[in-house]
């Protein structure tokens, strides 16, 4: 194919990146916008000249244009979105974190798989030029023995209950927003934990707004994590083996670089310098997938997704977290 036609869920922040790194890939047509109001789609598609604007969702998973559809609604509305938009024959890239809770994952990648379409989970920093080249040289013994991952994500929003961040009702809190990143980073660097252990402080809305993390593995290895929505944090990742470490800058989940840092002191850059926020590597690779008529990402399994999810899931039921309807 030499174009792909596609839908966004949603008009708010995450989906105005979205169209903006759209515009790095020529191959990408966005040419359908739904919005829970007709406004709202009016000015999004008038800001960013797409062409249909839908007042509702269903609208735009009913346009027969649409190929592929990008879910950037909040978290509550992950899973709903998502299975209405396989129902209807689309394929789905959908923003992180992938739904609410495991249970949900599970049946959006079983009508996925039944439906025979295209899902992913938008776990951007995957699909980083500076990323892969990290991949590549762990899986090419570098780094030796990958032994620790350390991550943070904190930053200090202005607090409002009603917002996504604060809301439980909107899947709010620091774990599932940020905190899903230092997870996914130490499932890249040593797979699945053997053991879970969380630390949150739960804000008025009855949501982590700070929480603490560490996952145990069998032989030994150990990832520390943090996020937060009180605090800036260095924003910074560290993957140690026993040959070397790469270090990852802030803001590690989009980076442009990073350096390996051997025992003996010597170092080498690893630069891949980007324009835009990064987010057309993810569209590149959705094309890509779609070129080799793959229904799942090599680089973001669906079987990770779901790990990931039930990881999640354990992480706040050591917290307390606990969202309406659960």
């Amino acid at each position: 194919m030499d174009t792909f036609q596609w839908g966004i869920l949603g008009t708010g922040k995450i989906a105005r990146r979205f169209m903006q790194a759209a515009f790095y890939v020529p191959q990408a047509q966005v040419v359908a916008v739904g919005s829970r109001t007709q406004a709202s789609a009016e000015q999004f598609g008038a800001q960013y000249g797409v062409p249909k604007r839908y007042g509702s969702y269903d609208a735009v998973l009913a346009d027969p244009e649409v190929q592929i559809v990008y879910i950037a609604t909040p978290h509550s509305l992950h899973a709903e979105n998502a299975l209405a938009a396989v129902q209807a024959g689309k394929h789905v890239l959908c923003e992180k974190p992938f739904t609410l809770n495991a249970s949900q994952a599970a049946a959006v990648v079983d009508a996925a798989r039944t439906r025979g379409v295209f899902v992913m989970e938008g776990m951007w920093t995957r699909c980083f030029p500076v990323v892969r080249e990290i991949v590549r040289r762990m899986h090419a013994g570098e780094l030796g023995e990958i032994r620790s991952v350390l991550a943070d994500f904190g930053f200090r929003p202005e607090f409002n209950p009603a917002s996504r961040l604060f809301a439980p009702e909107l899947g709010g809190g620091a774990l599932l927003d940020v905190g899903v990143y230092p997870v996914a980073l130490a499932f890249l660097a040593l797979g699945k934990p053997q053991q879970v252990v969380a630390h949150a402080t739960l804000g008025a809305t009855g949501v982590d707004e700070l929480c603490g993390i560490l996952f145990r593995y069998e032989n030994g290895a150990h990832a520390v994590l943090s996020a937060s929505l009180q605090v800036e944090t260095p924003k910074q990742a560290h993957i140690c083996g026993t040959l070397a470490r790469i270090h990852m800058p802030a803001p590690w989940w989009k980076p442009s670089e990073a350096y390996l840092i051997r025992n003996d002191g010597s170092q080498e850059h690893l630069l891949y310098p980007y324009e835009g926020d990064g987010l057309q590597f993810e569209i590149r690779h959705v094309h890509d997938c779609l070129r080799q008529n793959l229904r799942e990402s090599p680089w973001m399994p669906l079987d990770e997704t779901l790990t990931i999810m039930h990881t999640l899931d354990a992480l706040r039921e050591q917290m307390g977290v606990r969202y309406p309807g659960e």
